[in-house]
């Protein structure tokens, strides 16, 4: 019979996988540790009908030097990232299977962690955070229910520091190309008296980045504390970040690319004598803390328990130069100076964000002999305010100090509970069933927003089959419904629609002691899908609007091949066909219908490979290559969109120094990126606008791009001594 505390397995089918890592000769799984309890309700294994990749800190860390999640996470399948400032450092972020990070849902130890109202997730807010990270498991498509916004292109599940049997401290630090430094600490006092253990650690990251003026700083904390007995475990966690950057989101033009790659315009201004100058403060800074209390109770061999409380403050702002702009835009009246009216200025100013985030997460397991079946839930709340100040002006008209030029709030709370259960009918098949009811209300009352009061209901059922052919092949087919509400942007944008997924997949996965192959194909079909329309808002926020029918077909394989004894390669490819059905668009002052036109941000082939070479335990070199096709920025398929392909290859080595002493072993680590020195542009915007002054009486559509380029060869070093 099956207990909590032995059997919660992910299986050996890790899409991606270290060399460090063995490979199994089954799809039997593994055994994993207590701490991932706090996950079981919102994970898979290879029992489940569903498409996932698992990432374990032994692949992390080689690799971790500073360096964000998405980052870290780019050569798994179906999967592109970029960063802003263009090294990995600061703004990063990363879509899965075409779809941007709003449609990613990211849980935290299962609790929610997009921002409630853009879903988006901001890595920055909390740098060095795969430091504190056991392992994540990402699953493609709609995957299983989950807790917090809807997943429209994949789930991604991280799970914090297990905690540690024995005391251990370690002190890590690397340094790199754009004066890049990253320090941290790290301690566990093991467990004391069989029941208590307290861990922490405290990072601080600082780079200039690539782009100019693109600097970084980054300090973050993360402590827990832990209790557990024969069938308990109580985690208490404490973990947030604060984050300066220097804004980089307005992009450069084709012909900037061209000549200058590194060049930034925010910040830029003109003086009263004609000089250009840049703003020494353009800069992003933001504080976000984050508690969360678990508690996990074994009732019997069959039952257990999990209940989570979760609280998050976000308070910050970011600073902007803005030249001439009018009084009226700050509620001011013009005034008179020697005669003559002024009703423009020059000023700086900082929009705030001002937030709280709380809830709660639960779910009970039942697990005995053919049946697993976990019912669960969350119920959270946010509540946000968004203000405006200006700190100087050249004219200040009848302003007061702290004066809020805007002053809006909202407030989202977000229901949902869930059944779903995979009951094994005989050695070789099985069944998955999910249902899944979500309540959404969303208030709004912004200048950009208008006056909202929404209130959603999505009822969103799985279904599917696993059939175990033997213990080296299993085939499943699933079906998963997904519905999502817009964000403030799209309110921002226009009067959205929620949109919907119907998403179905088919797959087949092998083991043998030497290969472990994965492939599936899969058939996303949307309504009323929010897609990103290349735009950006007046803070680089990417625009969506909503498209009538649309869907994304695509074929997935990848495998982790072993090599003799000491090589091993793990190749994967992903090869899409991403379509707007019937697209119609303005353009030249007319309505036109386009076909069936390319989705944005949506290569259709994307391939990575990673060959690892470990000639002992103590010693691997990787060389990790990734190539992502030729895509959109906009969905009228104009070339004048197009970011072209490229192929990156980064070279990691890793060694590690065993001592018998006061110093247990110290582990040295390099990272060479674009070893090639490739021109890299991973992302981009693209907008349009009808132009009736150049020829009256005519409507033209123009046409315009922004380029986010990456830098070329750089290098982080790095060394952790181990106590």
């Amino acid at each position: 019979m099956k207990t909590l505390f032995t059997t919660l397995a992910v299986s050996g089918l890790a899409l991606s996988m270290s060399a460090q890592q063995e490979p199994t000769d089954s799809l039997e799984g593994k055994k994993v540790v207590l701490d991932e309890v706090l996950v079981q309700a919102v994970r898979v294994t290879k029992e489940f009908p569903i498409t996932f990749s698992n990432l374990d800190k032994e692949e992390l860390t080689s690799r971790n030097l500073g360096q964000d999640v998405p980052i870290l996470m780019n050569f798994l399948p179906a999967v592109v990232t970029t960063s802003d400032a263009g090294a990995g450092v600061g703004y990063t972020s990363f879509r899965v299977r075409g779809t941007d990070s709003r449609g990613v849902n990211v849980t935290i130890n299962g609790v929610p962690y997009n921002d409630a109202e853009s879903h988006g997730t901001f890595w920055v807010n909390m740098p060095d955070f795969a430091s504190s990270t056991q392992s994540l498991q990402l699953q493609r498509g709609v995957g299983t229910s989950t807790n917090g916004a809807g997943a429209f292109g994949a789930s991604l599940n991280v799970l914090t520091d297990a905690f540690s049997e024995e005391a251990y401290a370690k002190i890590s630090s690397s340094v790199g190309s754009f004066n890049t430094l990253r320090n941290n600490v790290k301690f566990s006092t093991g467990m004391l008296n069989d029941h208590f253990e307290f861990s922490g650690r405290l990072s601080r990251i600082t780079s200039d980045g690539y782009v100019d003026r693109a600097s970084s700083e980054l300090d973050s904390y993360f402590m827990q504390g832990t209790y557990r007995s024969d069938n308990t475990l109580l985690k208490a966690l404490f973990f947030g970040g604060h984050e300066v950057t220097y804004q980089a989101w307005n992009g450069i033009t084709a012909e900037e690319l061209e000549e200058n790659r590194t060049y930034n315009s925010a910040g830029r201004y003109t003086d009263e004598n004609g000089n250009v100058q840049f703003h020494d403060r353009e800069e992003d800074n933001y504080k976000q803390n984050h508690v969360q209390l678990h508690w996990n109770r074994t009732l019997s061999p069959e039952w257990s328990t999990n209940l989570a409380l979760h609280y998050t403050r976000g308070r910050g702002y970011f600073e902007q130069y803005r030249e001439d702009d009018d009084f009226s835009d700050y509620g001011l009246e013009p005034i008179s100076l020697g005669g003559e009216t002024i009703n423009t200025t020059d000023l700086i100013r900082r929009r705030w964000l001002d937030n709280h985030f709380y809830g709660t997460v639960f779910s009970a397991t039942y697990d005995k002999e053919s049946l697993k079946l976990i019912l669960g839930g969350g119920y959270n709340e946010y509540k946000g305010d968004h203000f405006g100040e200006i700190i100087w002006a050249r004219y200040a008209s009848g302003s007061e100090i702290r004066d809020r030029y805007y002053d809006d709030n909202s407030t989202k709370t977000d229901f949902n509970t869930y059944a779903k259960a995979n009951y094994q009918l005989d050695d070789q098949w099985s069944v998955f069933g999910d249902m899944q009811y979500r309540r959404v209300g969303y208030e709004a009352n912004g200048e950009d927003t208008g006056l909202v009061d929404d209130t959603f209901n999505f009822f969103n059922p799985k279904a599917g089959i696993t059939f175990n052919l033997n213990p080296n092949n299993n085939f499943y087919l699933s079906y998963a419904r997904a519905n999502r509400e817009p964000n403030r942007n799209d309110y921002e944008n226009g009067s959205p629609k929620p949109e919907q997924l119907n998403d179905y997949e088919l797959g087949w996965r092998f083991v043998s002691p030497d290969i472990q192959l994965n492939t599936n194909v899969y058939y996303m079909r949307y309504k009323d899908q929010l897609v990103l329309t290349g735009e950006l808002n007046d803070v680089g926020a990417p625009l969506r609007a909503n498209v009538g029918d649309s869907y994304r077909l695509g074929l997935e394989v990848d495998a982790n091949i072993r090599l003799g004894r000491k090589f091993r390669i793990q190749p994967n490819v992903a090869l899409s066909d991403n379509r707007n059905v019937d697209f119609f668009f303005q353009r030249d002052g007319e309505l036109q219908n386009l076909g069936n036109t390319k989705i944005a941000y949506s290569p259709q082939v994307i391939a990575g490979n990673i060959l690892a070479f470990q000639p002992n335990t103590n010693f691997q070199v990787s060389l990790l290559s990734k190539f992502v096709g030729k895509q959109y920025m906009g969905n009228i398929d104009s070339e004048n969109s197009t970011l072209d392909s490229y192929t990156q290859t980064d070279f990691n080595v890793q060694y590690v120094i065993e001592a018998n002493s006061f110093v247990k072993s110290i582990v040295l680590s390099g990272l060479v990126n674009n070893i090639f020195d490739a021109d890299i542009v991973s992302n981009g915007y693209f907008y349009t606008f009808d132009d009736d002054y150049s020829n009256p009486g005519t409507v033209t559509t123009i046409e315009g791009a922004g380029y986010y380029p990456q830098a070329g060869i750089n290098f982080l070093i790095g060394a952790t001594v181990n106590f």
